[in-house]
């Protein structure tokens, strides 16, 4: 079966989330793409803790080749892989790759059709030499204030900016090479961390210019837009979500649970009189799902057309009977055998979700068959992986 991206050759030098994200992307869609690591590995792949799914969540649908490029030797066979390339993407600090001989300035003088995506913590300007992480953006684009209580900023839950980062990378990939075709030359894309935190803020900051009135943080709930949209205690300690955004909403939300006295309140007619009465009628809703089965919630509200939400928690989606029956989970074998579900890219082609086509790799695994391509002998191999130049994990 084809997919878009087929033909198009793709060499990554990247490591933890965002460039390896824009790669898996570009894999995902059929590119052929070459993840360029160091001969002990990508130190992404032993990390622990909250950093412990990276590796495998990133970097599907790659090849792996270990090479040296401190030495000369290295980078030369990364130079011919290069010359190979459509598009090259990296994460790392910048100067990095011009050390070496990798940025765009020097790739683009002998390959005008090559496309170049740096991913980077901030854009040119003047914060473009100081160090990001998710986290410090979060900080500086408005994110976690919108996310914590007040007085107590709090990052999302997960690595947001690097991973829309990346998708960010991957779109303007793809918009070079569409550009490409008209033009016949590459150019560099740009994505950065705190651009993206700053589109992911852009709500709220025209929140501001059309209210005339600051934003709070969500957890708050003092502009609240709507006027039931709130997490609820159920029987049991179990926790819903439910949100009621219309008017005719509120009458079928209240005749489902017959509630019949908030019905007829004058004062909760409307959302915005319903936003105003927040501060009693939350509570007092409160108090009256307090004894409520969440099964037996969750089918009277299924039947109304409310929405609501389980809290759920990160485990609980390897089951999640929508994303098992709708094929929004792909089988991917790791590096070491095994076989885990993981969630796909979030959209159809023509019906069609895109998944794994290849094991995770092993670092180094395509070495020879990569390095057989460049047109390199077994003789030549033995001898760069004797002098410790590249790396195969058979050799």
């Amino acid at each position: 079966m084809s997919l878009p991206l087929e033909g198009v050759r793709v060499v990554e030098f990247t490591h933890m989330v965002m460039g390896p994200t824009c790669g898996m992307i570009l894999g995902d869609l059929g590119a052929e793409v070459v993840k360029v690591e160091p001969p002990g590995g990508d130190k992404t792949r032993t990390l622990h803790g909250l950093g412990a799914g990276f590796f495998r969540t990133f970097n599907r649908n790659k090849r792996s080749v270990a090479v040296d490029l401190a030495r000369p030797e290295g980078r030369a066979i990364v130079e011919k892989l290069v010359a190979g390339a459509d598009i090259v993407s990296e994460n790392f600090r910048p100067g990095l790759m011009r050390s070496m001989g990798f940025d765009y300035a020097t790739l683009s003088r002998v390959h005008s059709r090559l496309i170049y995506v740096s991913h980077k913590g901030f854009l040119p300007g003047p914060y473009e030499k100081r160090t990001a992480l998710d986290e410090v953006v979060q900080m500086m684009g408005g994110l976690a204030y919108m996310t914590g209580p007040s007085g107590r900023p709090l990052r999302a839950g997960t690595s947001v900016n690097d991973i829309m980062g990346g998708m960010f990378g991957a779109i303007g990939a793809i918009a070079a090479l569409r550009e490409r075709d008209k033009s016949g030359r590459g150019q560099e894309v740009q994505s950065a961390l705190f651009e993206n935190c700053a589109f992911l803020s852009a709500q709220h900051m025209q929140q501001l210019a059309v209210t005339g009135v600051e934003p709070t943080p969500l957890p708050d709930r003092k502009s609240a837009a709507w006027g039931i949209y709130d997490v609820f205690s159920l029987a049991g300690g179990k926790q819903m979500f439910i949100a009621v955004t219309g008017d005719k909403l509120w009458k079928t939300f209240c005749a489902a649970l017959r509630f019949d006295e908030l019905a007829r309140d004058e004062r909760l007619e409307t959302n915005t009189g319903r936003a105003t009465a927040r501060p009693w009628l939350v509570p007092r809703l409160g108090e009256l799902l307090a004894t409520h089965d969440i099964d037996a919630l969750q089918s009277v509200l299924e039947a109304s057309g409310v929405p609501y939400a389980r809290i759920a928690k990160p485990q609980d989606l390897f089951d999640d009977p929508h994303l098992n029956a709708s094929g929004g989970l792909g089988a991917v074998q790791t590096e070491n055998g095994e076989t885990t579900k993981i969630p796909l890219l979030p959209f159809t082609l023509g019906g069609r979700r895109l998944g794994a086509r290849m094991p995770l790799p092993k670092a180094g695994e395509h070495t020879r068959p990569v390095m057989h391509e460049l047109g390199y002998s077994d003789e030549q191999i033995a001898a760069l992986t004797a002098d410790g130049i590249v790396f195969s994990p058979t050799a």
